[in-house]
């Protein structure tokens, strides 16, 4: 969660919600922070990061009321900065136009390794075989639906179901709903 404790988020997004100005501040602060790294890392070529994070604490403003108090705050903050980062690409059209200096630095440099291929191996090893089949496919090896139905022999709408079988029994098991 690059180094914010959800527990301390969550505190400061509850006595904000309570009316405690200054953890109103300090949870814009640490949520800025966070969209902003997250919105780099998928908005590239597109548009502006920093739009994403203004967006997004916007769209936390009005919708707070909407949060479980309950529950996690940074999934819910994520969930939003997904959303506007959508509505942005679809304002911004298909197709972006980038110059390749612009990709040089990105493109030479290693990407750093976040999960290793032994706890790739783990996750898959919970999944019946179809699912495992379906997931190495799209998930790994990078093929379409279309491709992975035909490779297994299957329709493309079973391909989906268990895709999506797969990764939510993914998600279950490693506590990520």
């Amino acid at each position: 969660m690059d180094g914010v404790d959800e527990g301390s988020l969550a505190r400061l997004f509850r006595a904000a919600l309570d009316g405690d100005e200054r953890a109103y501040g300090d949870f814009l602060h640490e949520t800025a922070r966070l969209v902003r790294a997250w919105a780099r890392r998928r908005a590239f070529g597109g548009p502006d990061p920093e739009d994403i994070v203004q967006e997004t604490l916007l769209a936390i403003h009005v919708k707070r009321h909407t949060w479980r108090c309950d529950g996690p705050v940074t999934p819910w903050v994520y969930a939003i900065a997904k959303h506007k980062l959508v509505d942005a690409l679809r304002r911004q059209g298909r197709h972006s136009r980038i110059e390749i200096g612009e990709l040089e630095d990105r493109l030479a440099a290693e990407e750093p390794e976040t999960v290793r291929d032994w706890e790739i191996g783990r996750a898959l090893e919970t999944l019946t075989p179809g699912q495992r089949s379906v997931v190495t496919a799209i998930s790994v090896e990078g093929r379409t639906i279309a491709e992975t139905a035909r490779s297994l022999d299957m329709n493309e709408t079973a391909v989906r179901v268990a895709l999506h079988r797969g990764l939510a029994a993914i998600a279950r098991r490693f506590g990520r709903d």
